[in-house]
């Protein structure tokens, strides 16, 4: 350190230090101008980045919020969907179990008179062939009591006694 103080020459202090004031001021001129600049742009560059990071996490919140508003929308579209397709099966089927008892009673009445029918004329069969019985076996008991004349004359006096007394 002594040896420096020693070597100490105004003029190269002077030389040095000019030197030192040109640099400064060419740095200053041209170099801190764009420097500066350069981190002026940096630090817009950085606030708009960090602006458009925010403005993007607020679009992603608003679209998180609108997807969940559109999947209730269309959860509470599915139960209503789901609702009035249980109520129009409940209708369908209760309108097939209505319309079941009805074919089903007019099945029954059909058959009822159908039925009916059936026994009437089975009733008028049997009674034409009991008729037609009868009168066969009125014909041979008559023909057998006509066989003879004086069963023949008995039955005609015991007629016109029956006429008379009418």
């Amino acid at each position: 350190m002594d040896q420096l103080l020693n070597d100490f020459s105004p003029g190269l202090f002077f030389m040095l230090l000019i030197i030192l004031l040109v640099l400064i001021f060419l740095m200053v001129k041209f170099a801190w101008k764009p420097i500066m600049n350069a981190l002026n742009e940096r630090e817009d560059g950085i606030k708009s980045a960090l602006e458009e990071a925010e403005n993007a996490r607020k679009e992603m919140q608003n679209l998180q919020a609108d997807n969940e508003r559109l999947l209730q929308e269309a959860r509470a579209e599915r139960d209503a969907m789901l609702k009035e397709a249980r109520e129009i099966k409940e209708k369908i089927v209760a309108d097939a179990k209505e319309q079941s008892i009805i074919e089903g009673d007019k099945i029954i009445a059909q058959a009822q008179a159908t039925i009916e029918s059936e026994k009437n004329a089975a009733v008028a069969d049997i009674k034409n062939q009991v008729a037609n019985l009868s009168v066969q076996i009125a014909e041979k008991v008559i023909k057998e009591q006509l066989s003879n004349n004086d069963k023949q004359l008995k039955l005609v006096e015991d007629m016109v006694g029956d006429i008379k007394l009418n």
